[in-house]
This record gives structure tokens, sequence and C-alpha cells, in this order.
């Protein structure tokens, strides 16, 4: 229940696997804009990744009912980002990170595939359900970073499954501190200011 994707180190570049990717200010695109990304993958074939906030109304037990074993019914579905919305990935805390399909930091991973029958539901503490995924191409993420469209953060479980998601690019800047504290205040659209 994971894409797949290369790893390692991208032409000498650290990976940014397992880090947050905080939406700078000019960063306009709508799939983008005030986004949080968790890498999920960084390597020489390019990077991939899920967006943290941005819940849907739509509920796992509507979309994909076979997951409640793992998920509340009532819990919201994530768009994980623009590439392939029709897939589905579930990202979890495991009481062993070795029942994880893939690890992404500490006991954080993706849920196998066949968990969607409860297979391994009692490994996991909490999970939740995202559609679709962030993509890059090879040096691409490199450049945007470089470029200072995203600004990098490491990432701690509570942003993976925060309660109040969509103030999570405020509060991940706040604890970033320095200048980045003084672009959480900026309002989501400074002309109206």
């Amino acid at each position: 229940m994971y894409p797949r994707g290369g790893a390692g180190r991208n032409g000498g570049v650290e990976s940014l696997k397992g880090q947050l990717l905080i939406a700078g200010a000019d960063l306009l695109d709508p799939n983008f804009r005030r986004a949080v990304v968790l890498v999920t993958e960084h390597g020489d074939d390019g990077a991939l990744g899920l967006v943290l906030n941005r819940p849907t109304e739509t509920t796992v037990g509507e979309a994909v009912p076979g997951l409640t074993a793992l998920v509340d019914g009532g819990s919201h579905v994530y768009v994980g980002g623009p590439v392939d919305q029709q897939s589905v990935l579930v990202l979890a805390e495991f009481d062993d990170p070795d029942e994880a399909a893939a690890t992404i930091f500490g006991d954080i991973g993706f849920v196998r595939g066949d968990a969607d029958a409860g297979t391994g539901a009692d490994s996991v503490r909490r999970a939740r359900v995202f559609a679709g995924y962030a993509g890059w191409s090879a040096g691409q993420l490199d450049a945007e970073v470089e470029a200072d469209g995203w600004i990098v953060a490491p990432a701690t479980r509570e942003d993976v499954f925060c309660d109040e998601s969509r103030d999570l690019w405020r509060e991940v800047l706040r604890r970033k501190g320095g200048p980045y504290k003084f672009l959480a205040t900026m309002p989501p659209d400074p002309s109206l200011n």
C-alpha cells in the first residue's frame, strides 16, 4: 500500500526521507500551497511524499470500508498529493517497525498491501489513509529546495497524526522558530491584509 521509488542519496544531496517539506511563501501551486509534506522516499530516481494537511470530507468508512480494522471508519481520508489519487496509502505507527511494508522514520511506516483484510492490525497503534501522493522526478525536489520553494524540518509522529491538520503549516513553522515563526503569521492571502 505504498508507491515504490528510489532510495539513498540523490546526486550527493542528503536524502530527505523522513523529513517534512513546508511550502514556502512563494509556492503558489494549489496542490502544495501551505502544504506540509512528509518525504517517504528520496533518491537518485526522484522523491515521493504525502501531504499531511489536506483532509477531505470523505470518511474511511465511506471510501475504503475494508480498512476500518486499521482506521476508525469516521476518520477522514487525506489527499496525499496530486499523483494517482485513485491509489490508497496507509501510513501507520507500529508497535514493531519490522511489521511495516516500508519504514519512513522511527516506528512510522506504510501498512502492507494485505492489511485491508485486517492482517497486521494488531501491530498498528494508529493509522491514517491517503488518496494519492506527491512525486518529483530525479533532481526536481533538490532544485525546489535549493530555490527556497520548500522549507525542510524534522518530522514527528504528532505531525503525521495531527488532529488539527489544517493548522499544521503554521505549527511546524512556529516550532522551527527564527524567521519561520514570523512566516507562520502570514495570512493565506497577504493582499487582504
